[in-house]
């Protein structure tokens, strides 16, 4: 019974083994799938035949937990599954240069964890995920705000790193002498290989070092590229960076593509040009809105006017009422035309608002209104609303008419 050799031997995908534990959850003598943990995903294949579910450490063994049942003492064939397992080493691999990036662009940088997605998703022809179904994610605690020219800088820099193929290794080192390297990033709640007399250490050649457990590639350029997807706060101090690697990191990038062209033809220009287009536009609607905004002031202001027009007597106090389709109604009867005391607006869709001099009381008005409709409201004593009343505008407006003591409507 032994530890995973997938760490410090990746390649390996086919090999022989004796069943030491049967069942459906088997120790085997030695074993190069790699279990869950360090947030990378357990391996997939089969042991003797039989697909393999799950592969985790329980009491310093690995058990793979399989569909069916393996006697004890025989010999089997087991076989990883090649396409995930090369997936897992880019994705891997990939987080290590993503965070190298990091330590050129972020103040004061931290490791707070890493993690490949663990759903199994639909798998292409060839294995591979598919696009947004593989998701690979780096914690940083860092200073510096993380906006959208900053992901693009990320992204950037970490393309050039796997570009420049640089070499990647692993060696395990005294622990003291782990700990007392600078340059070697550290998570020991999220990464494997951290406890012991020694850490395993891996090393993109003058880019990054960090303690991991995991598979990893030989050279950056067998990551393929890298597409980062956004960024998101899971925590207090913490900014999470998801991205993605080899066909689901194109496919994206090519949906990006051809999104920004297809926005470029939509406004007749091209791709280089679209943030100037972009900020021209926001420009333009701004004024439009502006536009917008003082044209409904003005029509509300010639609303209230004819309104006010017809004025009529209720409990001693001129009131003008009526319906108006407008958002703010508290706004428009906070200043009242000359000669009306007591302003209601009413939408169709069953709002109010009410404004007075404070007599009567705005507050009591709306009351008066919702004892006879429903709903609910309050405010001061000079401004009041009202909403959610089981009656239109209109049925409000004749009923503070007749309550005027003016059945006919008339001033």
């Amino acid at each position: 019974m032994a530890g995973s050799l997938a760490p410090d031997d990746p390649e390996t995908l086919a090999f022989e083994a004796t069943v030491e534990r049967g069942g459906s959850e088997v120790v085997l003598s030695e074993t190069y799938f790699y279990p869950e943990g360090g947030g990378q995903p357990p391996d997939r294949g089969t042991v003797g035949g039989r697909p393999v579910r799950d592969v985790q450490t329980r009491d310093g063994a690995v058990v793979h937990a399989l569909d069916d049942e393996l006697e004890a003492g025989r010999t089997v064939e087991a076989a990883v599954d090649p396409a995930f397992r090369r997936y897992c080493r880019r994705a891997h691999t990939a987080s290590h240069a993503l965070y190298g990036a990091g330590r050129r662009l972020f103040d004061d940088i931290g490791y707070g964890g890493f993690g490949i997605a663990a759903a199994r998703p639909e798998r292409r022809a060839d294995g591979t995920p598919t696009a947004d179904e593989e998701k690979v994610r780096v914690d940083f605690t860092t200073s510096t705000t993380i906006d959208d020219a900053t992901l693009v800088d990320l992204e950037r820099q970490v393309n050039r790193c796997v570009w420049e193929g640089r070499e990647v290794s692993w060696e395990r080192l005294p622990r003291e002498e782990a700990l007392g390297r600078d340059d070697v990033a550290f998570n020991a709640k999220t990464e494997e290989g951290v406890g012991g007399d020694t850490v395993r250490v891996v090393e993109i050649e003058g880019w990054d070092a960090a303690a991991c457990g995991g598979t990893h590639v030989r050279s950056t350029r067998e990551i393929g590229p890298v597409t980062v997807l956004g960024r998101s706060n899971p925590g207090e101090g913490l900014t999470r960076v998801e991205f993605a690697v080899g066909p689901a990191g194109v496919d994206r990038r090519s949906d990006e593509k051809a999104a920004a062209l297809e926005a470029a033809a939509a406004l007749g220009t091209n791709v280089d040009s679209l943030p100037e287009e972009v900020e021209r536009l926001r420009t333009e609607q701004a004024e439009l809105e502006a536009d917008r905004d003082e044209l409904r002031e003005r029509l509300l202001a010639a609303e209230v006017a004819e309104i006010a027009a017809d004025a009529f007597e209720r409990d001693g106090a001129r009131w003008a009422a009526g319906v108006v389709d407008a958002d703010a109604l508290a706004e428009a009867v906070r200043e009242r035309p000359d000669g009306v005391d007591v302003l209601v607006l009413a939408s169709p869709g069953g709002r109010l608002a009410v404004g007075t001099d404070g007599d009567p009381g705005a507050g009591a008005v709306v009351e008066e209104l919702t004892d006879a409709f429903g709903g609910g409201g309050g405010g001061s004593p000079t401004v009041a609303q009202a909403g959610g009343l089981d009656a239109d505008g209109e049925t409000v407006v004749a009923f503070l008419r007749d309550g005027s003591g003016d059945g006919d409507g008339g001033a």
